[in-house]
């Protein structure tokens, strides 16, 4: 399929999911049955269920943390450092994962909208900012926090939680001339929905998805591009220079 000609003042928006990470060995619950990591969902990844046993959703984010260690970007993840580096600030890449590998592969601007795997906060929300190390993030013990003594938790946007970033997202979105989504299975709320407020709009976007399967939302794409995301995506995108 021939790439996707970006002009010199075009703004692109695109939204990775977990299907880019799988490539790189990182797990996801859609794969085994609503399990993830021999977890149910709602057990290591609500409100409740950290509330239910802080002690047990501590400890799967202290093991994912360690498997993300051991996880490199594949191709995909730098293909879009790359695009970044040519296109600047007219790219917004917004993920709904919570690893480091857009990062790692170069990245220096990812919108996490469901928070980091590296990065953790009062669960209380008092303000006070809580410095991650090495050997802290393989505690068994939950640290607590040095200003008001509550539980430090991770900065992870569990289910039933908003996700962060939604005024900087919509903003993006209005002003995209291209909407691209990558490894996303179309299902899972507000960022199923971005495809069509990019669509809505009075030009609307041109809008593409890329994975290895239709997602549940394949309708509103203008193009589907089916294939692994470390194969399509290093030659999707012929980007122009920009000329500001």
């Amino acid at each position: 399929m021939s790439p996707l000609r970006i002009a010199a003042s075009d703004r692109v928006f695109i939204l990775t999911g977990a299907g880019i990470s799988a490539e790189s060995g990182i797990a996801t619950f859609r794969d085994s049955g609503g399990l993830w990591e021999q977890h149910r969902v709602e057990d290591v990844a609500s409100p409740e269920g950290w509330h239910r046993s802080p002690e047990t959703v501590w400890r799967f984010y202290s093991q994912r943390r360690e498997q993300a260690a051991a996880c490199s970007p594949n191709p995909a993840h730098l293909a879009l450092a790359s695009l970044e580096r040519a296109l600047g600030d007219r790219l917004f890449l917004c993920t709904q994962n919570v690893d480091p590998l857009h990062e790692r592969a170069g990245s220096s601007r990812v919108c996490h909208m469901h928070g980091e795997l590296l990065k953790s906060r009062c669960e209380d929300g008092c303000g006070e900012p809580f410095q991650d190390s090495r050997s802290y993030m393989t505690l068994a013990d939950i640290p607590r926090c040095v200003s008001c003594g509550a539980r430090i938790r991770p900065h992870i946007c569990w289910f039933g939680e908003v996700p962060f970033d939604m005024e900087t997202i919509a903003e993006a979105l209005e002003g995209a001339d291209w909407f691209v989504t990558i490894g996303s299975s179309g299902s899972v709320y507000p960022a199923a929905g971005f495809v069509r407020s990019a669509r809505m709009r009075r030009r609307p976007a041109r809008t593409v998805y890329v994975g290895p399967e239709a997602p549940a939302n394949a309708d509103a794409f203008d193009d589907v591009r089916l294939g692994k995301a470390g194969e399509v995506v290093p030659s999707l995108f012929e980007a122009g220079a920009s000329t500001g």
